[in-house]
């Protein structure tokens, strides 16, 4: 019987083990130790700064709990941005007068500016122009009556003169002949004398003739200049009236469509009450409504945006309301250049008024910390901890406020609200 030989033994790997002498006591205590010193080291280095920014803060909150910002230097532009609605330029004339109304136009028309659109009958202004006009054709006529009387005047004393020029000729002529006379004794001392006294007094006729006549001519002038004065002022009153009359007329300012007659046809209305409206189909307008907070600094002639789609179409700020209403003040922005295609009345656009544009300003991101910081504290981050510190503010805008002092370029703010930190002056900064 063949026998069956036993299976092959199985080794260990007790032929690969080598033995270690064991180390001495003293080694492990040393390589312990510098494993601790390692260690402690590491601590002092990471965890002692945050050890003592934990021991400065006062409380302790989540960064998720933040909104934060880094201070830049850059430009700030302050605005104001609102919701405006398109308005079609649209006049409403007054009564110029008292009066009754008649109207030239129908609602609708299509008119010219200034084509007539109504008239303003007023009786009184009228019967006034007639009897300023007759008193002017009666100072026209006063004045050609006194160039009429002048030249008589001025026909008797050049008379006078004359005659009197004539008369002192003879005298001297008589006053000659008695001189050669008395030369031959032909006649008396007594008619020689008489004969000089006669041309004495010729003489003096003459000469008062002739300042006479001076005096005649100043005064003539005279008259005929406040005569002239005279007539100029009526002029003036004629040409006042006239101008009322014509202002009676009230006249399209602008080319476009009649909108609503706002009184009766024959109707009796007072003065400046609405008469009529033109309404402006070749521009448009955009009406917005500004918080009165900002009614001071609100400028004729502001530099202001309106989105029209994707598009900012820069405008100009064309009117200001002198009136609020509802804590808003009206404002009106005119398109600089043309006006874009498609708009609609009162369609609804967004639009951004430019009040100021301060350069190279300190500025963060505006966010709530302003109103319950009341702009005057604000929290820098630093090392994980939010320290207090008193700002400065000054121009605010839509996105960004300006910083005066108190922080420096790339600090970063706490922008939301201050309210988690209780008024702390230190606030370590968790997550």
């Amino acid at each position: 019987m063949e026998r069956t030989p036993p299976p092959p033994s199985i080794q260990d790997t007790s032929a690969q083990d080598v033995a270690i002498a064991p180390r001495s006591r003293r080694k492990q205590w040393l390589a312990a130790g510098g494993l601790s010193a390692l260690a402690l080291a590491t601590f002092v280095v990471f965890a002692l700064p945050a050890l003592q920014r934990w021991a400065e803060a006062e409380m302790s909150v989540s960064r998720e709990r933040l909104r934060t910002a880094v201070v830049t230097r850059g430009d700030l532009v302050r605005d104001v941005s609102v919701q405006g609605r398109v308005v079609a330029l649209s006049p409403t004339l007054h009564m110029p007068e008292a009066g009754t109304i008649d109207f030239r136009v129908a609602s609708g028309d299509a008119v010219r500016a200034g084509q007539v659109l109504a008239v303003v009958e007023n009786p009184i202004v009228e019967s006034e122009l007639r009897r300023e006009r007759s008193q002017r054709a009666q100072r026209a006529v006063e004045i050609e009556r006194h160039r009429i009387y002048a030249r008589q005047r001025r026909r008797s004393s050049k008379k006078t003169v004359d005659l009197a020029a004539v008369a002192l000729t003879a005298a001297k002529r008589e006053a000659r002949r008695a001189d050669a006379a008395y030369a031959k004794d032909g006649i008396s001392q007594l008619d020689f004398e008489q004969a000089h006294d006669q041309r004495r007094s010729a003489e003096l006729a003459h000469a008062h003739a002739v300042e006479d006549a001076e005096l005649q001519e100043e005064l003539l002038d005279f008259e005929q200049r406040a005569a002239e004065l005279d007539l100029e002022r009526q002029d003036l009153l004629v040409a006042d009236l006239e101008r009322q009359l014509e202002e009676l007329s009230i006249r399209s300012p602008v080319d476009g469509v009649v909108g609503d007659r706002l009184l009766a046809e024959g109707a009796w209305a007072n003065e400046n009450e609405p008469v009529v409206s033109v309404v402006d189909q070749s521009g448009f307008e955009v009406e917005a409504q500004v918080p009165e907070s900002y009614s001071d600094d609100l400028a004729p002639n502001m530099a202001a945006e309106v989105r029209v789609g994707a598009r900012a179409v820069p405008a100009r700020l064309a009117g200001i309301s002198p009136e609020v209403r509802d804590n808003q003040v009206t404002v009106r922005l005119r398109f600089a250049g043309n006006v874009p295609a498609g708009l609609r009345q009162n369609q609804r656009l967004t639009t951004r008024i430019l009040l100021e544009e301060r350069a190279d300003v300190l500025r963060v991101a505006r966010g709530q910390f302003l109103e319950s910081g009341a702009g005057r504290i604000a929290y820098v981050i630093k090392d994980g901890v939010a320290r207090r510190v008193p700002i400065d503010i000054g121009a605010r805008s839509l996105n960004a406020v300006e910083i005066v002092d108190g922080v420096r370029e790339g600090d970063e703010l706490v922008v939301s609200s201050l309210e988690a930190f209780q008024g702390k002056e230190a606030v370590l900064i968790t997550g």
